[in-house]
């Protein structure tokens, strides 16, 4: 079983245009979504292409996850704490 994690562009209501998409797809045992952070998990026996072609037919706009965007996230969230020294 994999898990493959997506970077989906989601409001509100898309949560359930997202989990109809995928639920179409045969070898997908579960969706975490997480709206905050826009990030799906899927896990499964489906491949990683499939999926995110699934997602893009069913008119999101979605990427795999990668570290620049936990970094992004971090960022946007503040969970990132910078020094309080200044430079000369």
């Amino acid at each position: 079983m994999e898990s493959i994690e997506l970077k989906v562009e989601m409001v509100g209501i898309h949560e359930k245009r997202l989990r109809k998409c995928l639920s179409k797809l045969r070898g997908i045992e579960k969706v975490e979504v997480d709206a905050n952070s826009q990030k799906v998990v899927v896990t499964g026996y489906a491949h990683k292409n499939k999926i995110l072609k699934a997602v893009r037919r069913g008119g999101l706009k979605a990427d795999f996850w990668s570290a620049q965007n936990e970094l992004l996230n971090a960022y946007a969230y503040g969970s990132l704490r910078f020094s309080s020294f200044g430079f000369f």
